[in-house]
C-alpha cells in the first residue's frame, strides 16, 4: 500500500452506519488498529448508539467489524503512552476503564437490542463487547479470549460481562488460561447465540435483525429492560418485579392490539404505544 493509500486508510471515519428498515448498522473500521477500544473508538459508539437510542425509526442495532480482528480490546499503545505523565498514568487509566465501563452498559441499558456479528477475533475487552451485546451470532472461524493474564493485566472488567454470560468455571477458564476458544465452545459457554458459514452470516444476521423489528418496539423495550434488571433480584424479589412488568406492559396499547390481532387471526399492526 502507497504512503498516499495508507493516509486515506487512517482518514477513513471510524465507524460506518447505515439505518435501512429499522436495522442500525454500526461497523468498526479500523482494522490496521485491530479495531482496539481506544478513547476515541469508544467515544465514537458512544455517540452512535446514543443516536439509536433517541432515533424512533431504529428498533434494532447491529455492532461489527472490518478486517480480521472484530475487537482487539484496550489500544494497549495508548495505555503505555500513559506511563509517561506525572502520576505514571493512573488518573488516565481510570478515565479509560470507566469510559469502557460505561460504553458496555450504555448497551445493556440501550432501549433497542443491540446484535454483536462477529467475524474475527474478539479479545480482552472485545470479549467483553460481544458479552455485554443481547445477542451475538459469529462466523464458524471466529475466535474469543481474555489474554490478559499472559501480559501481568487480568481482564477484571471484561470478567464482569463474561461473568453474567457464561457459567462461573468457563468464565475463570477463560480468565485463568488467557486461551482462545473457537466459536464452538464459545457457543457451548453461552458466549455467543448462533455459528454460520462466512457465505451465510449476512443472511442470518439479516433475519434475525428483521424478526425483531417487526416486533412491537416498546415491547421490546420493556422486556430487556426487566431482563437485565431481573437478573440482580433475589427469586422472590424478581418474580414480584416481573408481576408488575407484565401488569404494566397489559396497560399498553401495543399489547391490547397483539392479543386482539392473535385472536383475530390478523397481523398486529403496532403503534409503539
Amino acid at each position: 500500500m502507497s504512503e498516499t493509500a495508507a493516509n486515506d486508510e487512517i482518514q477513513k471515519p471510524m465507524l460506518a452506519t447505515l439505518l435501512h428498515e429499522g436495522v442500525y448498522r454500526i461497523v468498526m473500521q479500523r482494522p490496521e488498529r485491530m479495531n482496539a477500544l481506544s478513547s476515541e473508538m469508544m467515544t465514537a459508539l458512544a455517540g452512535e448508539l446514543q443516536k439509536a437510542a433517541e432515533d424512533p425509526a431504529v428498533r434494532v442495532v447491529l455492532l461489527g467489524a472490518e478486517g480480521k480482528v472484530f475487537c482487539a480490546g484496550h489500544d494497549l499503545k495508548e495505555l503505555t503512552a500513559a506511563r509517561g505523565e506525572a502520576d505514571g498514568g493512573k488518573a488516565t487509566y481510570e478515565r479509560i476503564m470507566r469510559q469502557c465501563s460505561d460504553l458496555m452498559q450504555q448497551i445493556v441499558r440501550l432501549p433497542k437490542p443491540v446484535i454483536a456479528v462477529v467475524t474475527g477475533v474478539a479479545t480482552a475487552a472485545g470479549c467483553q463487547l460481544v458479552a455485554s451485546c443481547d445477542l451475538a451470532i459469529a462466523t464458524d472461524t471466529a475466535t474469543f479470549c481474555t489474554p490478559g493474564v499472559n501480559i501481568g493485566l487480568f481482564c477484571s472488567t471484561p470478567m464482569v460481562a463474561l461473568s453474567r454470560n457464561v457459567a462461573p468455571k468457563q468464565a475463570m477458564e477463560m480468565l485463568l488460561t488467557g486461551e482462545s476458544i473457537d466459536a464452538s465452545t464459545a457457543k457451548d459457554f453461552g458466549l455467543i447465540n448462533r455459528i454460520v458459514p462466512r457465505d451465510y452470516l449476512e443472511q442470518v444476521v439479516q433475519k434475525y435483525a428483521e424478526s425483531i423489528a417487526s416486533k412491537s418496539a416498546k415491547t421490546v423495550k420493556i422486556g430487556k429492560e426487566a431482563f437485565y434488571r431481573q437478573l440482580e433480584m433475589p427469586l422472590s424479589e424478581a418474580y414480584d418485579f416481573a408481576a408488575q412488568t407484565m401488569v404494566e406492559n397489559m396497560m399498553a396499547r401495543d399489547a391490547e392490539e397483539g392479543i386482539n390481532a392473535f385472536l383475530q387471526k390478523r397481523k398486529p399492526e403496532w403503534t409503539d404505544s
